[in-house]
């Protein structure tokens, strides 16, 4: 019985296995790089306002940073499922320093390491995985916040479809390899739902497991998107979270300290645009109003654009104008940062075509309110009265930057 067992066993991944498709490594990535300084020091210095989630990044970005991806289709099997893997290396490294990529300036990190079977029938085209990968991540681009991301250390099943809607559920414990503690989370998500011509809306569901730690609490968080193609040749997307507890991290593992009482909620609102082959741009507005019970009150606006016309088929003139405004009990901090930035873009004068090579100039502003913060919560920085432009509070950078990425 037992060697008939595993004879069945045999043959049955055998024929699994047997039309094993030969396939190249996918070569995938990002990289950014570049120099620059400021005009209070011969480092450049970045403008964030303190507390804000994110900042506007055209000729506001102070590293260097990589990702380096490759991925291999193992298997194909007889139901044309694929089995793959895929893994990542990141690498980051601040400006004027040595590029090591360790200690305090840099670092090195596989970000992705993570099997998946992928078109399987059983799942109506879903996938299996499990590992560590980017997962479901939502973003802005000109501001890099990432706002709806549900990347993880876990396994799950992505995009099963039933009845034309595609459904996911993953399990994780860290949402990347810098989250320190291992914290259960479960996030549902079902898309697919065609609220009009080319519109699409989909919703997520969080939960936070209580992790049983002293004074720690399990926490919520819901998600709805909507994402509307063909917007002024590029496309729309609204969104709209609310999250209680840890659930107040909005697509995130947030704090486990807080309790239901602590309360989150966010409107977010961006489009991409090229309504002529030499006019392209993407416009964000985001509102976030978090409760605290201890006191930590604050209301977040951010509002910008970055506007990209190409004068010919590989000279792009780039612009990018932002501000960021946190009401909080200590008073209002505001920020106001604009860049003006020629770009040889040799791939085209698209908005999204990469490579480009940037000349920038960055001129930021900001107020007293604003100082006063960065000096208690990010003294050193460009804000604060110990940061490159001392009691001033306004500055600018210049310099050169290229940016890349590929499939």
């Amino acid at each position: 019985m037992k060697k008939t067992t595993r004879l069945g066993l045999a043959v049955s991944l055998a024929s699994l296995a047997m039309p094993v498709a030969v396939h190249a490594l996918d070569f995938n990535g990002y990289v950014r790089s570049g120099v620059g300084e400021s005009s209070g020091s011969d480092s450049q210095a970045c403008f964030q306002l303190p507390g804000a989630p994110s900042k506007f990044r055209l000729g506001n970005e102070c590293e260097q940073y990589a990702e380096l991806g490759l991925r291999h289709d193992l298997v194909t099997m007889n139901d044309g499922s694929v089995f793959s893997i895929e893994g990542m290396a990141a690498l980051y490294n601040e400006y004027d320093h040595t590029p090591r990529f360790t200690g305090d300036h840099g670092f090195a990190r596989v970000v992705q390491a993570y099997a998946e079977w992928s078109k399987m029938p059983a799942l109506n085209g879903g996938s299996l995985w499990a590992g560590r990968r980017f997962y479901k991540r939502n973003d802005i681009h000109i501001s890099d916040f990432y706002y709806w991301n549900q990347s993880a250390t876990g396994a799950g099943i992505e995009d099963m479809e039933i009845g034309g809607l595609k459904y996911s559920y993953a399990f994780s414990r860290k949402d990347s390899v810098f989250q320190k503690e291992y914290i259960n989370r479960h996030d549902f998500n079902v898309g697919g739902f065609k609220s009009n011509p080319d519109g699409e809306l989909q919703f997520g569901v969080s939960y936070i497991d209580d992790p049983d730690q002293s004074d720690s609490n399990s926490g919520w968080a819901v998600t709805a998107q909507h994402q509307q193609v063909g917007f002024l040749g590029g496309s729309n997307t609204f969104a709209v979270q609310y999250g209680e507890g840890p659930g107040t991290g909005l697509g995130y593992t947030g704090d486990v300290t807080l309790g239901s009482s602590d309360k989150s909620w966010r409107v977010v609102e961006f489009f991409d645009w090229q309504v002529t082959p030499r006019f392209g741009g993407q416009f964000q507005a985001v509102y976030q109003k978090d409760k605290r019970q201890d006191g930590g009150d604050q209301d977040w606006i951010s509002v910008g654009v970055r506007p990209v016309y190409a004068l010919s088929d590989q000279f792009k003139l780039v612009a990018e104008v932002g501000h960021d405004q946190i009401d909080a009990p200590e008073g209002t901090r505001k920020l106001t940062k604009f860049t003006v930035a020629p770009t040889w873009s040799p791939a085209g004068p698209d908005f999204w075509s990469r490579p480009e090579v940037r000349l920038y100039y960055t001129y930021a502003q900001w107020n007293d309110a604003a100082q006063q913060a960065a000096n208690l919560m990010a003294a050193g920085s460009a804000l604060s009265e110990t940061g490159a432009f001392g009691n001033a509070q306004h500055g600018s950078n210049f310099g050169v930057q290229v940016e890349y990425w590929w499939d």
